[in-house]
């Protein structure tokens, strides 16, 4: 018989008691070797032929369990000799973990950053938003539904943060608030100008180096987009879009991590999450009366930074196409 395990949160193909099958290359396993307390399941994610999933350029050793670290024939097929240096791999990894959470600094990728998410819970409304969506099931609930945050688990990517409709999440040196005001203190030229003003909402992971490099590089592209940062693309908050359109920036280009099976998100999923947010924001081009080709999402990895002024042109050419932002002046 099939042996059946609880299925994690994300697996589709469960039955009605939460049950899945295990297959070969499956990604799930029947007998349980970690028991780990976490809501999306005992064991360790897995991609689709069953090793834990991590980011496979920049580190490779990492699984979505803060503090577990996979080498050898776990983490990829390999012969034993590179196995046993694999494994001096992880073991320096768990190291440099461990002597970080000693002292309250965060691991990998933004290693030593000692802040942590803040909730404001006097206006929590037990959604379960930051729970479901946190790649490293850093945030547990209480029986009321409360969220119950796990520093030891927590990477910073701000993922909760932009999962939050009602903003209660943020951390000393990152919130919704302090993305807003950069937003805001962009300059917003007169109608009359007639010069665009966009933004370019960028994560500092992988796509802001390549903007880097193509800077370095001397490549040239518009003169009026304006570059603003992330932590991660998953910590974007649609409050950010609404109050960037209503203040008559013409339009908002987002530049995540590329995400699927051979992703690079440094937090697994801040990219694909960022893009399904903004699947909903038509709700609030509606309400404003703006044209869904103002905002536009696109993945940028970070070698491509010889694709940069091609992707911001092409989309300076549709906002140009499209015409000035109605709010501006008001």
């Amino acid at each position: 018989k099939t042996p059946r395990i609880k299925a994690p949160a994300d697996a589709e193909g469960a039955d009605e008691n939460g049950m899945i099958e295990v297959v070969p290359d499956s990604g799930f396993f029947a007998n349980s070797a970690l028991n780990l307390a976490y809501r999306q399941g005992p064991e360790l994610p897995t991609l689709k032929y069953g090793f834990p999933d991590s980011h496979f350029i920049c580190f490779p050793y990492e699984t979505r369990r803060t503090g577990i670290y996979t080498a050898g024939g776990i983490r990829r097929p390999m012969e034993t000799a590179k196995a046993i240096d694999d494994a001096v791999g992880a073991a320096m990894k768990a190291i440099q973990c461990t002597e970080a959470t000693a002292i309250g600094m965060a691991v990998h990728p933004r290693a030593g950053d000692m802040t942590y998410p803040e909730f404001n819970m006097k206006r929590c409304t037990q959604c379960k938003r930051c729970t479901e969506e946190c790649p490293f099931g850093a945030i547990n609930e209480d029986e009321k539904a409360n969220p119950l945050p796990n520093p030891t688990r927590c990477r910073r990517c701000g993922v909760c943060m932009g999962a939050c409709p009602e903003r209660i999440i943020s951390f000393k040196n990152y919130s919704v608030g302090m993305i807003g005001n950069m937003i805001k203190a962009v300059h917003v030229p007169e109608e009359d100008e007639e010069k665009p003003r966009v933004i370019c909402l960028v994560c500092e992971n992988d796509a802001y180096p390549a903007v880097d490099m193509a800077g370095i590089k001397r490549m040239k592209w518009s003169p009026y987009m304006r570059f603003i940062p992330m932590r991660c693309l998953g910590s974007l908050n649609l409050v950010w879009i609404a109050d960037a359109l209503s203040r008559g920036i013409d339009g908002i280009l987002l530049m995540g991590c590329k995400h699927g099976d051979d992703y690079q998100c440094h937090f697994i999923k801040g990219s694909e999450l960022a893009k399904t947010r903004l699947s909903k924001v038509s709700e609030t081009l509606d309400r404003l009366a703006l044209e869904s080709d103002r905002v536009k999402f696109v993945e940028v990895g970070i070698s491509d930074y010889d694709k940069i002024p091609g992707i911001i042109n092409e989309f300076m050419e549709k906002i140009e196409e499209v015409g000035p932002n109605p709010y501006k002046g008001w």
